[in-house]
């Protein structure tokens, strides 16, 4: 009797330790969360100025809805060439600086939305994985899941073409990292309407998987003439097979049995001096 009323008294007393302790982890647990959130935010702050930059273009030089709008980091920003390389397709360049996808998502209404384009083509995640630790893959691939969500809760029929994230030769120790959120990235676009994965990164290896110097400008980071042109001969013909230039105005898009990206063929890739992966 003695010993059951101890166990009794034992068991009472574990109780509110063990609720005390389940709280307490569930509580940090949400902290944890609301400090991703609010840092996300505070350092999306700093993109503030480029992106009232693009709206006070937008009010001198207005952008007629059913464009496809380019958006992410530097590798977007820096394409001086866009607007020329997609010709006969009506582009806008809205890349910003070093941004992560987190930044994108955070201004995804004034820089995609407030457009209604026909598509949006996204690049990001190179700088969210450029230092280790900070991010993971699983993490990057949850926020391409809220770029896309983002868009289609307001603009459900406008295709959102997600770049695969490039390798580089200064950030060649991420790649392993990289190439593990590119296969997230797919995996989780393969089962939505309306938006597809561009694997831009695969042909920028050669036979033995590395990388060639001339792909890069003198940083080894940010892409090269050379490599833009890679990259146009993989995009350009997603973009025109799904938004033609005659139907763009009206955000034309072809059914689903016919939404899978087609990258470029060889005959493009040799014509531009480029070995097929």
């Amino acid at each position: 009797m003695a010993r059951r009323t101890l166990s009794a008294m034992a068991n009472t007393s574990r109780h509110p330790l063990h609720s005390t302790l389940l709280w307490t982890i569930l509580c940090l647990g949400f902290l944890a969360a609301g400090i991703r959130e609010f840092r996300a935010t505070v350092l999306a702050q700093e993109w503030e100025p480029s992106i009232r930059a693009f709206e006070r273009e937008d009010k001198v030089h207005p952008v007629a809805p059913g464009a496809i709008v380019f958006t992410g980091s530097s590798s977007i920003a820096y394409w001086s060439s866009l607007v020329d390389d997609m010709k006969p397709l009506t582009v806008i360049n809205r890349g910003f600086g070093g941004s992560e996808y987190t930044d994108v998502d955070h201004y995804a209404d004034r820089i995609v939305i407030a457009y209604h384009p026909a598509a949006v083509v996204v690049y990001a995640g190179d700088n969210d994985l450029a230092s280790p630790g900070r991010k993971s893959a699983q993490s990057v691939a949850q926020d391409v899941r809220q770029f896309v969500q983002i868009v289609h809760a307001k603009l459900p029929q406008t295709w959102v073409f997600v770049l695969s994230i490039k390798p580089s030769i200064l950030r060649w120790k991420a790649w392993p990292e990289m190439k593990q959120a590119n296969q997230l990235i797919e995996g989780f676009l393969r089962a939505q309407d309306h938006a597809a994965f561009i694997d831009v990164a695969s042909p920028m290896l050669d036979s033995s998987g590395r990388l060639s110097s001339d792909l890069f400008v003198s940083d080894d980071l940010h892409p090269s003439a050379k490599c833009y042109a890679l990259w146009t001969s993989l995009i350009k013909p997603v973009l025109l097979q799904h938004c033609p230039p005659s139907k763009t105005s009206s955000r034309f898009s072809l059914p689903r049995e016919q939404s899978e990206p087609v990258i470029a063929g060889a005959p493009v890739l040799i014509e531009l001096g480029f070995k097929t992966p």
